[in-house]
């Protein structure tokens, strides 16, 4: 039965808590319930006005696909890759819905990027063709992988241009036994669409991804797959509100503000 996930504190709580939100209110996991499987909630409900939501991942790394859309790879002068274009993003980038994505003074072009990504659930290396790589996966969320433009073309590799400090939004929900393969993801600057397309169209489908990342690195529960993202990038300015959708999960909203301005 597909769970809607959340990361929160309630009042003033330190201590973060995972929980199944379910008609209005929160029921809390225990931690280590989360991805084992059995995601048994306590009795209590939490009514959602009462907790702040967190990100809802704390990957121990942050994969990303580049150039997984034909028309995103033409916008920005390039073929589809024969193989999957794999880099890192820094796990410190990772901020939540609500959050302010900080444009840095070092770049002018800070563009969005909104995607759906993958959370890994159990441990997966070397998975096969036999394997089925979706059992592998807690659940799946919404990112935007935020990124410098001006300084991906600058530094080549991608990097710094996609690891500032809240570079990564993600959220606000994780949702269990979704079928990733036609869902639609979407993306709004201010209200207005950017980005759209349906998960159809990837180059490399989510099963096919996941086995060949597991072939390069151990993936570890908790750990985020950022899976590309459709073309319509745009640059981001102070004041805008960026929006993520994903079809069956919800909308991951956070504004943007220059570096060093009032919140």
């Amino acid at each position: 039965m597909s769970m809607k996930l959340c990361r929160f504190t309630h009042r003033n709580a330190s201590e973060p808590h995972y929980g199944i939100i379910e008609e209005g209110f929160v029921r809390p996991l225990a931690d280590e319930d989360v991805f084992d499987g059995r995601r048994q909630a306590d009795s209590a409900q939490i009514p959602l006005a009462e907790i702040k939501l967190l990100p809802p991942v704390t990957p121990s790394k942050i994969v990303c696909v580049g150039r997984n859309y034909k028309e995103h790879a033409a916008e920005l002068g390039n073929t589809l890759p024969p193989e999957p274009l794999l880099f890192l993003k820094a796990p410190s980038a990772i901020i939540g819905s609500g959050e302010a994505i900080i444009l840095p003074p070092e770049s002018v072009q800070v563009e969005h990027e909104g995607e759906i990504g993958v959370v890994i659930g159990r441990i997966a290396a070397r998975l096969g063709e036999s394997d089925d790589p979706l059992n592998y996966v807690l659940g799946y969320t919404c990112v935007n992988d935020v990124t410098a433009r001006d300084l991906q073309r600058k530094d080549v590799q991608f990097t710094r241009a996609k690891s500032f400090d809240t570079f990564c939004p993600v959220g606000p929900f994780i949702v269990t036994d979704l079928d990733p393969a036609d869902v639609l993801v979407t993306t709004r600057v201010n209200g207005e669409t950017k980005q759209q397309a349906r998960t159809s169209s990837m180059a490399f489908s989510i099963p096919n991804l996941l086995r060949y990342i597991s072939r390069a690195m151990t993936l570890y529960p908790g750990d985020l797959i950022a899976t590309g993202t459709p073309a319509g990038v745009s640059r981001l300015q102070h004041g805008d509100v960026v929006e993520v959708e994903v079809e069956g999960i919800g909308v991951l909203q956070n504004k943007v503000r220059e570096f060093g301005a009032e919140v």
